[in-house]
């Protein structure tokens, strides 16, 4: 029997048509064992898992997002581009930090994110726990010895993330308060100067273990405050489908160089045909899969092809690419409401450390 359908789009939410990607499709080992094998039973918990489409559903879903796939002018689109930074400032003097919840499931979905000596077999199965960097020669547990030392922020870290588009920091200080790891130092950069306020302005804002500062991710050839090859884990949350089309493989290509070898990648963005691409209308459409929003904010809508493309030739090797096809209830309102989200880990390989020594 068919799952039901959005309310507000007619049309169904999740994303099988994503799951024919010639990227392998994996099981979900977190989230994926609520399964709704009863339609009348939809209203009984907030979420369910894996929901998979009718043809009719998928035929709906392609209909709705051709009938409002009609570009605006060069012009609109230029001045959208131009203006972006402006959009994004505005949006966090409007919401500050009330438009976006701590994003304590990170842990769970990216256990690279939890404290060092937890993740580490998880994190490097093939049990390469060691990374050699530029910096420092890292043992399983943190420990450091410095090779080339250096002035930046957290030169003498054993453990180095860096947040892209961190906004006010509901990322970043999950992070700082659940990852104990004396050596770790976290670094987050936003678009927004206005969003990179808020998180300096935060009290649980430590300058000892954390570097905020603005960056436009999409100019790949602005510096960041860490040398190539010295980071652990690269973060973007809901962050790549901002950029511009044109502009994400260059600037994941730039992100990468950041890494060290072994160190990993972590995505989680808009899949295609989520809820929140249905329900655009008429005269927000950029270019195909690409929007902006009523404050100005653009998004794009990914397949997994896509990003597994962006990221292998940024020089990363795949190590999941999945798709998130939840049904989200409001029991109160009796809606459901359809997502779509995809999540990615790529590595740069391990490889690289020694044909480059």
């Amino acid at each position: 029997m068919a799952a039901p359908c959005t309310v507000a789009d007619g049309v169904c939410g999740s994303s099988h048509i994503l799951s024919q990607s010639s990227v392998p499709e994996e099981k979900r080992p977190q989230f994926g064992t609520r399964f709704l094998t009863d339609p009348r039973q939809v209203f009984q918990h907030n979420a369910w898992d894996n929901v998979e489409w009718t043809e009719e559903q998928e035929a709906a879903a392609k209909r709705k997002v051709q009938e409002n796939n009609q570009p605006l002018p060069p012009e609109k689109q230029e001045d959208f581009d131009s203006r972006a930074n402006e959009y994004w400032n505005d949006f966090y003097t409007i919401h500050e930090n009330r438009f976006f919840k701590d994003r304590h499931w990170l842990f769970t979905e990216f256990p690279e994110l939890a404290p060092a000596c937890l993740h580490d077999q998880r994190s490097h199965p093939n049990g390469s726990a060691n990374h050699h960097s530029p910096q420092s020669s890292l043992d399983a547990c943190g420990d450091v010895t410095p090779l080339n030392p250096t002035d930046f922020p957290g030169s003498s870290a054993t453990y180095r993330i860096l947040e892209v588009g961190c906004g006010v920091g509901n990322t970043v200080f999950p992070i700082l308060k659940t990852n104990n790891n004396p050596g770790l130092f976290v670094y987050c950069c936003d678009f927004s100067s206005t969003a990179v306020e808020l998180v300096k302005a935060n009290p649980e804002y430590d300058a000892r273990r954390c570097y905020a500062f603005v960056r436009d991710l999409s100019d790949d050839g602005a510096a960041y405050p860490v040398p190539d090859g010295s980071l652990d884990v690269v973060v973007l949350i809901f962050v790549l489908s901002a950029l511009h089309p044109d502009k994400m493989r260059a600037s994941v290509g730039r992100l990468a160089r950041l890494l060290k070898p072994g160190g990993v990648m972590l995505l989680r963005d808009y899949g295609r045909y989520d809820m929140a691409q249905l329900r655009f209308k008429k005269g927000r459409c950029l270019s195909e899969n690409f929007y902006v929003r009523g404050d100005g904010t653009r998004v794009y809508f990914f397949t997994q092809d896509e990003l597994h493309d962006i990221f292998t030739e940024a020089g990363l090797e795949k190590v999941q690419n999945l798709v998130d096809r939840r049904l989200q209830v409001n029991r109160g309102k009796q809606l459901t409401m359809y997502r779509v989200w995809i999540q990615c880990k790529y590595r740069r390989n391990t490889e690289e450390e020694t044909t480059s020594t």
